[in-house]
């Protein structure tokens, strides 16, 4: 495969917004069966498992070529879960020494982490985020579909210290009479461990999860709390589009971030695409469809991204600036299909 460069033009879509930002899912299964996101009674236990309808490791690697001709620079994997994913470290290795890539990370839930934690970091992969809803072990059992245990994700995280990872992100979603209660222990829990809490915003992902607003905390409740017992002060955004709102405590503990998808949309600077593991493009999280492609890949990574900057120059999502109005769209991807 070639090494062209990026076109002189990046294409944008019609809001004046770039292609940097890919999610790209490896794998639609995963071993939990969070609420809010692959619900056990609406999702199957062998839901997932159809290796055959995944992208190859080869397509894959041509796809993100595509992406990146494009100006495309970061890119997470997702699933899913993606350790689930047989080989991944080998996937992460041709992905790492592709042109253009300059962040290279993964969210995961962790609980698979720890054998597999040093091999994806010799491999290349740069970053992590780990979602965690609680520390408490009932509670986090519970939110996982009683198929998670803490003390297997702490040692993930553990297993990631040692090889190397360095300010993880920690992503909860918090949820009023869930886990709210959990937030002021999470962040004592990551105070002085140099590694970055974010608290997000309950949103209405997908169509099985039984979303309902009365749940949703406001991220400025969570701050108030927070800055109540340790006192934050507002950071900079470490680049346009960043989703998070970052706070440093006063005291030097380090950092914690705000994601508002709900009360404080920022679609404006959303560089963000997603691809499900299948090869269909989605322009936004809460997309209704997405776009097969791929049947495109078997003409290379030129011919993609030519059909790729065509479809992203149409792009015009906006769906947290629009949520509740008749405009916005009623149906959106499952968040397990796209990553978060």
């Amino acid at each position: 495969m070639s090494a062209l460069p990026h076109p002189p033009q990046a294409p944008l879509d019609r809001l004046g917004r770039p292609l940097h930002d890919l999610r790209l899912s490896v794998i639609e299964a995963c071993n939990f069966r969070c609420g809010y996101c692959m619900p056990a009674d609406r999702v199957p236990d062998d839901y997932g498992f159809d290796q055959a309808g995944r992208l190859s490791f080869d397509e894959i690697e041509t796809l993100v070529r595509g992406f990146a001709r494009l100006g495309m620079h970061k890119l997470r994997l997702t699933g899913g879960e993606p350790l689930l994913r047989k080989g991944l470290p080998a996937l992460v290795e041709r992905l790492a020494k592709v042109p253009g890539i300059e962040d290279l990370a993964m969210t995961t839930n962790a609980s698979l982490l720890a054998r597999h934690a040093q091999a994806l970091r010799d491999a290349g992969l740069q970053r992590l985020t780990i979602s965690l809803d609680a520390l408490d072990p009932e509670l986090f059992r519970t939110l996982s579909g009683g198929r998670g245990e803490i003390e297997d994700v702490l040692a993930g995280i553990a297993a990631a210290e040692r090889a190397g990872f360095s300010a993880i992100k920690f992503n909860c979603v918090v949820q009023r009479g869930v886990n709210d209660h959990e937030v002021e222990r999470m962040a004592a829990h990551f105070r002085g461990s140099g590694h970055v809490l974010r608290f997000i915003e309950y949103m209405d992902v997908g169509t099985c999860n039984g979303w309902d607003r009365a749940r949703v905390v406001p991220s400025r409740e969570l701050h108030a709390r927070i800055d109540a017992r340790w006192p934050l002060r507002a950071l900079d955004a470490n680049y346009r589009g960043e989703v998070a709102e970052r706070h440093a405590f006063i005291d030097g503990a380090g950092e914690i971030g705000f994601i508002s998808s709900v009360t404080a949309p920022f679609c404006g600077d959303c560089q963000r695409a997603r691809v499900s593991a299948d090869g269909s493009l989605y322009t936004c999280l809460f997309s209704g469809s997405g776009q097969p492609m791929r049947s495109w890949l078997g003409d290379g990574e030129a011919a993609f991204s030519a059909r790729l900057a065509d479809l992203w120059s149409r792009r015009a999502d906006r769906y947290s600036e629009l949520r509740g109005s008749v405009r916005a769209p009623r149906k959106h991807v499952e968040m397990f299909l796209v990553g978060g």
